[in-house]
């Protein structure tokens, strides 16, 4: 009777370890909404989710994002939508990739107060998405992808020191780039460049832009981090090849896209980040007291088939940069 007695007693405690084993384990829900398909984006969307697997199998709390995979396609009504239905799924955090989407989370969720975690917004402070880098003073977070003007123009003269005018080539609607045309044109103004500036807001009106600027014969073209212009890439960069002017933009996608250089952060990196941030804040941080991550923007990203169709030296980048990275020209990244 006494063996009886202990042995339920043991099932009992078994049971008791096992139940408070299950309670201490979460499922988390997280929600991505991507801008727009761009290589650069769909490369920190693939590391978010990898990310967000490895956590899940390496701990007992599960971070499920299944279901709640979206991209918005650059159309405002549509990522509104879709925000939407993420709040109304119970999502736990929602993570934007890209400014645009990004703003459209944080005026969701102002009232409910959903934690937010962005991914890929070059200026967070000047997109009105946070306070101050250190200290968001909200909901809001996450990692950007800040881009330093002056070093990619930097390059441009390093393969081309006679420079004479650059074409600006950006899209109005995208607040990312605001800041780095001010810092262009400010840049270039110091050296005595004369500057031609061409937007467009959809394909058509990038590709007419990047006719205007063969027209006008500009020597370079300089293109920020800029969604817009990012998508309508394969389209227009036979039109500069041809010309033989050479366009520098801040990403590495551009290059793998055909432009002559896309300097930047690396994206996968950027994702993993923003993933890991996810997760801290999931598990109790604070988004209004977590800082933004800001990236090394030293990698220079050259397409080496239109380096040679062009004809444009850049052996003098690896002193500029912390690192030269080949590529030839493909619409998605291995």
């Amino acid at each position: 009777m006494k063996k009886k007695v202990l042995a339920c007693v043991a099932t009992s405690v078994m049971a008791a370890i096992m139940v408070a084993g299950t309670a201490m384990a979460a499922e988390y829900k997280v929600g991505i909404l991507q801008f727009v398909d761009d290589a650069s984006l769909n490369q920190i969307e693939a590391a978010i989710e990898a990310e967000l697997d490895a956590k899940s199998a390496e701990g007992e709390d599960k971070f499920v994002y299944e279901g709640n995979v979206y991209n918005g396609q650059a159309d405002s009504t549509t990522l509104n939508q879709m925000t939407s239905q993420m709040i109304a799924d119970g999502v736990d955090v929602i993570i934007p990739i890209a400014t645009p989407a990004a703003q459209i989370v944080q005026t969701a969720t102002e009232d409910n107060q959903i934690p937010v975690v962005f991914s890929a917004v070059s200026d967070p402070v000047g997109a009105g998405l946070v306070e101050s880098m250190e200290a968001p003073g909200a909901n809001i977070t996450g990692t950007s992808d800040a881009l330093n003007t002056n070093a990619i123009l930097d390059l441009m003269l390093t393969a081309n020191p006679d420079i004479k005018s650059v074409g600006l080539l950006y899209s109005q609607s995208e607040d990312s780039s605001k800041q780095p045309i001010a810092d262009a044109k400010a840049y270039l103004e110091e050296k005595g460049i004369e500057y031609v500036e061409k937007t467009g807001t959809n394909n058509t009106e990038v590709s007419q832009a990047a006719d205007a600027l063969v027209a006008a014969g500009v020597d370079a073209v300089f293109t920020p981090t800029d969604n817009t212009v990012m998508t309508a890439e394969l389209a227009i960069y036979e039109k500069f090849l041809d010309a033989k002017i050479p366009h520098y933009a801040g990403a590495d996608s551009f290059a793998l896209n055909g432009a002559f250089c896309g300097y930047g952060v690396d994206y996968t990196n950027l994702g993993t980040a923003t993933a890991d941030m996810a997760v801290e804040i999931l598990l109790g941080a604070d988004p209004a007291e977590t800082a933004v991550q800001t990236f090394d923007n030293g990698i220079a990203t050259v397409n080496t088939e239109t380096a040679e169709a062009i004809g444009l030296d850049y052996s003098g980048f690896a002193e500029k940069c912390t690192a030269v990275v080949e590529t030839v020209t493909a619409e998605e990244f291995e």
